[in-house]
């Protein structure tokens, strides 16, 4: 008796392997979406990465845009099929849920921004003036000292102004801090002016804050900090190492980083956006 009845547990275990694969298809349609909404800059992908993450995970505060033509039918349709069956929610699972949907989301934003600046700075990228990159949870913007300012000078230059006009178009809509460090080589400074690479370092990342001030972006999300030559990325003992020190890096900080909403329009999306299903 005890055999027969422990190979009818084993005969009904047979399908239990379906749960585990429906879960792995589930976040394998998630990670493609996400991957499929940051490939090209587009509003239209944005939104439609934040309806399909709120249908994979469950989140019915935001229920995905239908055309008037299909909510007729839906009505209909709703009047005739049962009353749904409303089961207590498990917290640590809901928790799980919101952090991840969170996380996703906070991914998305990032590229966002990332491809904006890559995109409105790539005339100054390809002349390798500007370089636009991810580090964990921050994105940099460097820019060379000769696209900026003349020798021993903090005074923005016109190209300067042309390239720091589009890097504030991307950083008026973001809720980040950002942090503007100037750097120098370790060649001594002499003029009447500044009396040290500490305040030369410090006088340009002055002014570029001051420009993007002017330019609209909240100034209580800015900061200006000199670095002097004491953290040089090249050689200094070479034209070209010191060519490269001397520079001014955009730090977007992501310690207090907030998602888009979805609805918001991307005014540098090249691409047409995708209509509403």
């Amino acid at each position: 008796m005890a055999r027969r009845r422990r190979r009818h547990l084993e005969e009904e275990n047979h399908e239990r392997w379906l749960i585990s694969y429906a879960d792995f298809i589930t976040l394998l349609f998630a990670f493609f979406v996400v991957m499929y909404s940051i490939s090209s800059v587009n509003e239209g992908k944005y939104r439609v990465l934040s309806d399909a993450l709120n249908v994979v995970f469950g989140d019915k505060t935001r229920p995905p845009a239908r055309s008037p033509a299909a909510i007729e039918p839906r009505l209909l349709d709703d009047a005739r099929a049962p009353a749904p069956v409303h089961r207590p929610a498990d917290p640590m699972r809901e928790k799980l849920r919101r952090q991840a949907l969170r996380a996703l989301q906070q991914a998305a934003s990032q590229q966002r921004v990332y491809d904006e600046l890559a995109i409105s700075l790539e005339d100054w990228i390809k002349r390798d003036l500007v370089d636009v990159r991810m580090n964990g949870d921050r994105i940099e913007v460097d820019m060379k000292a000769r696209l900026l300012f003349s020798s021993g000078e903090a005074r923005l230059s016109a190209d300067a102004a042309n390239a720091l006009r589009q890097v504030a178009k991307s950083l008026i809509g973001i809720p980040n801090p950002i942090q503007v460090e100037g750097f120098t080589d370790n060649v001594p400074i002499s003029n009447s002016v500044y009396r040290s690479n500490w305040e030369l370092s410090a006088a340009r990342a002055a002014s570029v804050v001051e420009f993007l001030a002017g330019q609209g972006v909240p100034p209580q999300r800015l900061a200006a900090v000199g670095r002097g030559e004491y953290q040089p990325i090249a050689d200094n003992s070479t034209p070209e190492g010191r060519a490269a020190n001397r520079r001014v890096t955009l730090m977007i900080l992501g310690a207090e980083q907030q998602v888009f909403n979805p609805d918001e329009m991307v005014p540098w999306a090249e691409a047409p956006a995708a209509e509403a299903p």
